[in-house]
Protein backbone atom coordinates (compact mmCIF):
# COMPACT_ATOMS: atom_id res chain seq x y z
CA UNK A 1 0.00 0.00 0.00
CA UNK A 2 3.05 2.51 0.66
CA UNK A 3 3.80 1.92 -2.87
CA UNK A 4 0.40 2.82 -4.12
CA UNK A 5 -0.03 5.88 -1.68
CA UNK A 6 3.87 7.26 -2.56
CA UNK A 7 3.00 6.86 -6.82
CA UNK A 8 -0.71 8.61 -5.85
CA UNK A 9 1.33 11.61 -3.69
CA UNK A 10 3.97 12.30 -6.74
CA UNK A 11 0.89 13.06 -9.18
CA UNK A 12 2.45 12.30 -12.53
CA UNK A 13 0.26 12.60 -14.74
CA UNK A 14 -2.28 9.01 -15.26
CA UNK A 15 0.67 7.09 -13.23
CA UNK A 16 0.39 2.76 -12.22
CA UNK A 17 2.03 0.19 -10.67
CA UNK A 18 2.81 -2.84 -12.71
CA UNK A 19 4.29 -5.54 -14.55
CA UNK A 20 6.24 -7.68 -12.37
CA UNK A 21 5.74 -5.58 -8.85
CA UNK A 22 2.15 -6.72 -8.80
CA UNK A 23 2.53 -10.35 -10.22
CA UNK A 24 5.42 -10.67 -7.39
CA UNK A 25 2.98 -9.83 -4.45
CA UNK A 26 0.26 -12.72 -5.99
CA UNK A 27 2.20 -15.30 -7.14
CA UNK A 28 4.82 -15.12 -3.84
CA UNK A 29 0.95 -15.25 -1.70
CA UNK A 30 -0.52 -17.81 -3.81
CA UNK A 31 2.12 -20.12 -5.72
CA UNK A 32 5.05 -19.49 -3.66
CA UNK A 33 7.22 -19.02 -0.82
CA UNK A 34 5.42 -15.67 0.00
CA UNK A 35 6.06 -12.26 -0.50
CA UNK A 36 8.82 -11.03 0.64
CA UNK A 37 9.69 -6.56 -0.46
CA UNK A 38 12.98 -6.94 0.08
CA UNK A 39 13.16 -9.34 -2.72
CA UNK A 40 12.00 -6.83 -5.11
CA UNK A 41 14.45 -5.71 -7.96
CA UNK A 42 12.70 -2.74 -9.15
CA UNK A 43 8.35 -1.16 -8.50
CA UNK A 44 7.91 -0.30 -12.27
CA UNK A 45 5.95 3.11 -12.35
CA UNK A 46 4.14 4.02 -15.79
CA UNK A 47 2.76 7.00 -16.33
CA UNK A 48 1.21 8.79 -19.86
CA UNK A 49 2.74 12.31 -20.58
CA UNK A 50 2.64 13.06 -24.25
CA UNK A 51 4.03 16.32 -23.98
CA UNK A 52 7.38 15.49 -22.97
CA UNK A 53 9.15 11.84 -24.38
CA UNK A 54 12.40 12.28 -23.26
CA UNK A 55 14.03 9.80 -21.50
CA UNK A 56 14.83 12.25 -19.00
CA UNK A 57 11.07 12.70 -17.81
CA UNK A 58 11.60 9.19 -17.10
CA UNK A 59 14.54 9.89 -15.03
CA UNK A 60 12.82 12.81 -13.25
CA UNK A 61 9.88 10.62 -12.42
CA UNK A 62 12.12 8.20 -10.75
CA UNK A 63 13.70 11.32 -8.42
CA UNK A 64 10.47 12.23 -7.55
CA UNK A 65 9.65 9.21 -6.34
CA UNK A 66 12.79 8.25 -4.89
CA UNK A 67 12.65 11.42 -3.48
CA UNK A 68 9.08 10.56 -1.31
CA UNK A 69 10.60 6.84 -0.47
CA UNK A 70 14.71 6.81 -1.20
CA UNK A 71 14.04 3.10 0.09
CA UNK A 72 12.06 1.79 -2.63
CA UNK A 73 14.17 0.68 -6.20
CA UNK A 74 11.68 3.07 -8.42
CA UNK A 75 11.80 2.50 -12.08
CA UNK A 76 9.35 5.50 -13.98
CA UNK A 77 8.48 4.96 -17.28
CA UNK A 78 6.46 7.26 -19.71
CA UNK A 79 4.50 4.98 -21.97
CA UNK A 80 3.83 7.71 -24.41
CA UNK A 81 7.28 7.93 -24.91
CA UNK A 82 7.92 3.80 -25.55
CA UNK A 83 7.69 4.52 -29.37
CA UNK A 84 11.05 6.62 -29.68
CA UNK A 85 13.17 3.87 -27.65
CA UNK A 86 11.46 0.30 -28.33
CA UNK A 87 12.71 -0.51 -31.32
CA UNK A 88 16.52 0.24 -30.91
CA UNK A 89 16.52 -1.71 -27.23
CA UNK A 90 14.99 -4.70 -28.79
CA UNK A 91 15.34 -4.50 -32.25
CA UNK A 92 11.99 -5.00 -34.79
CA UNK A 93 10.75 -2.39 -36.76
CA UNK A 94 9.84 0.27 -35.23
CA UNK A 95 6.40 0.72 -33.18
CA UNK A 96 3.24 3.23 -32.85
CA UNK A 97 2.79 5.31 -29.99
CA UNK A 98 0.77 4.42 -27.58
CA UNK A 99 -2.86 6.33 -27.34
CA UNK A 100 -3.31 5.52 -23.44
CA UNK A 101 -2.01 3.31 -20.42
CA UNK A 102 -4.29 0.41 -21.10
CA UNK A 103 -2.78 0.20 -24.58
CA UNK A 104 0.88 -0.03 -23.42
CA UNK A 105 -0.10 -2.33 -20.55
CA UNK A 106 -1.44 -4.58 -23.15
CA UNK A 107 1.74 -5.63 -24.60
CA UNK A 108 3.76 -6.20 -21.87
CA UNK A 109 6.02 -9.56 -22.42
CA UNK A 110 3.87 -12.19 -20.33
CA UNK A 111 0.04 -11.77 -19.94
CA UNK A 112 -0.13 -12.49 -16.03
CA UNK A 113 2.22 -9.35 -16.15
CA UNK A 114 -0.31 -7.16 -18.32
CA UNK A 115 -1.54 -5.26 -15.09
CA UNK A 116 -1.37 -2.96 -13.46
CA UNK A 117 -3.07 -0.70 -9.83
CA UNK A 118 -3.21 2.48 -8.40
CA UNK A 119 -5.12 4.24 -5.90
CA UNK A 120 -7.70 6.76 -6.91
CA UNK A 121 -8.29 10.02 -4.85
CA UNK A 122 -10.89 8.24 -2.50
CA UNK A 123 -8.05 5.20 -1.50
CA UNK A 124 -10.03 2.66 -3.90
CA UNK A 125 -7.85 0.44 -5.89
CA UNK A 126 -8.17 1.33 -9.48
CA UNK A 127 -6.95 -1.85 -11.92
CA UNK A 128 -5.83 -1.83 -15.58
CA UNK A 129 -5.65 -5.44 -17.05
CA UNK A 130 -6.62 -5.40 -20.43
CA UNK A 131 -5.85 -8.27 -21.28
CA UNK A 132 -7.78 -9.59 -17.97
CA UNK A 133 -6.82 -11.11 -15.09
CA UNK A 134 -6.64 -14.65 -15.28
CA UNK A 135 -3.60 -15.57 -16.05
CA UNK A 136 -2.20 -13.78 -13.16
CA UNK A 137 -5.14 -15.29 -10.84
CA UNK A 138 -4.47 -19.09 -12.00
CA UNK A 139 -0.79 -18.60 -11.98
CA UNK A 140 0.04 -18.97 -15.96
CA UNK A 141 3.50 -18.15 -17.12
CA UNK A 142 2.51 -17.34 -21.05
CA UNK A 143 4.37 -15.40 -23.69
CA UNK A 144 1.99 -12.15 -24.47
CA UNK A 145 3.11 -12.38 -28.29
CA UNK A 146 1.51 -8.48 -28.66
CA UNK A 147 4.59 -6.99 -29.08
CA UNK A 148 7.16 -9.23 -27.15
CA UNK A 149 9.88 -11.13 -29.80
CA UNK A 150 10.40 -15.10 -29.08
CA UNK A 151 13.41 -14.25 -28.35
CA UNK A 152 12.93 -11.64 -25.51
CA UNK A 153 10.39 -14.01 -24.06
CA UNK A 154 12.82 -16.91 -24.05
CA UNK A 155 15.54 -14.22 -22.08
CA UNK A 156 12.63 -13.19 -19.50
CA UNK A 157 11.53 -17.06 -19.31
CA UNK A 158 15.52 -18.53 -18.29
CA UNK A 159 15.99 -15.09 -16.40
CA UNK A 160 13.02 -15.42 -14.56
CA UNK A 161 12.47 -18.75 -14.05
CA UNK A 162 9.39 -19.17 -12.97
CA UNK A 163 8.30 -22.60 -12.42
CA UNK A 164 11.38 -22.59 -9.34
CA UNK A 165 10.36 -18.91 -8.07
CA UNK A 166 6.83 -20.14 -7.60
CA UNK A 167 6.36 -23.77 -7.62
CA UNK A 168 2.50 -23.85 -8.09
CA UNK A 169 2.87 -21.79 -11.33
CA UNK A 170 2.06 -23.37 -14.57
CA UNK A 171 4.45 -22.15 -17.17
CA UNK A 172 3.32 -22.75 -20.82
CA UNK A 173 7.05 -22.46 -22.56
CA UNK A 174 7.55 -19.54 -25.09
CA UNK A 175 7.38 -20.65 -28.35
Amino acid sequence: MRVLETVRAVDLPDAWVGAGAVRDVVWGRLYGPGFDPGDVNDVDVVFFDPDDLSRERDERATRMLGDAWPDAPWQARNQAAVHTWYHHRFGGAPVLPFSSIAEAVATWPETATAVAVRLDGAGHLDVCAPLGLADLLAGVWRRNPRRASLEVSLARFARHRPGRRWPGVRVIPPR
